[in-house]
């Protein structure tokens, strides 16, 4: 069976390449440029967007699976041209927030779009994913070995993107997880305090945490460039999902310790879901570069 991987780059489209390619699958990709080297050897790499459904026809090629990275504006078209081309099955990177009601109209669009093709389709919705450290606090770690937060009691599940990637190969590779959506979040309840700790524990080295108003934290954000910024009126509560103008004390009332315990990836997997250490540990060295 070949299978296509988009947002093949991504932390969590990649780890499902690698695993294709361990299980010797025949594996695609996407991507906007010439990269090959980015990918493992065997890979077909094949330039396309999907913000742009009419340059993907060599790429869904004889294509039996899809992996569906989330791009709302055009998902109807590009599932639709799946859907021509041959596919029979789509595992769409969604969100938890679909399955909370908080989002409405981003990963939701792209999964009803799916639904409505009728084709074999399984939903996989991480929660906060634990790579979004590396963005927010990698710079400050690897420059200063300090951490600044608004919200240091804030707490979360962080998932592992490995353990995201698992569900997806699975969902993409075997059969009995067709109509379903799985929601995956981390096995721990963790701080911003706690996590940040835990990313000393795994460099061995001592990390200060330095609480600073919102306000500040934007400015830091912004100043980092890339994810930080991009996202930074969003983390830090100044808009809410909708993009709507919010108040940033309103993220320490979140209360996640209310909802129990949390499904992770052990419900699928059946291999017990990866902590925030052992994330840290694997991604040690990025916060020395």
């Amino acid at each position: 069976m070949k299978v296509l991987v988009t947002g093949a780059a991504g932390n969590v489209g990649l780890n499902v390449v690698h695993q294709l390619v361990t299980e010797n699958w025949d594996v695609r990709v996407l991507t906007r440029r010439a990269q090959a080297s980015a990918f493992p050897e065997g890979v077909n790499v094949c330039i396309g967007d999907l913000s742009r459904p009419e340059t993907l026809t060599d790429a869904l090629s004889n294509v039996e699976a899809l992996f569906l990275f989330p791009v709302p504006e055009t998902a109807e078209a590009v599932v639709s041209k799946a859907e021509k081309a041959g596919v029979r099955r789509i595992v769409v990177l969604s969100s938890a927030a679909v399955t909370t009601g908080i989002d409405t109209d981003f990963h939701l669009a792209v999964e009803q779009a799916v639904e409505a093709s009728g084709l074999e389709y399984t939903h996989v919705r991480p929660g906060e994913f634990a790579t979004n450290k590396l963005a927010l606090w990698g710079p400050p770690i690897r420059a200063e070995r300090v951490v600044r937060d608004p919200a240091p009691s804030v707490a979360s599940f962080p998932v592992h993107e490995q353990d995201i990637a698992d569900v997806a190969f699975l969902a993409l590779t075997t059969d009995g997880h067709a109509g379903q959506a799985y929601t995956l979040d981390g096995p721990e309840l963790l701080t911003r305090r706690q996590q940040a700790e835990l990313i000393g524990e795994a460099i061995r080295e001592d990390i200060r945490f330095e609480v600073v108003t919102p306000h500040e934290a934007r400015k830091i954000y912004l100043a980092q460039g890339g994810i930080a910024a991009e996202y930074a009126d969003f983390i830090l509560g100044f808009r809410d999902y909708d993009g709507n103008e919010a108040n940033p004390s309103d993220i320490e009332k979140l209360d996640y310790s209310s909802l129990g315990p949390r499904p992770t990836a052990e419900a699928v997997t059946g291999r017990p879901a990866r902590t925030f250490l052992q994330w840290a540990k694997d991604h040690a060295q990025d916060f020395y570069r």
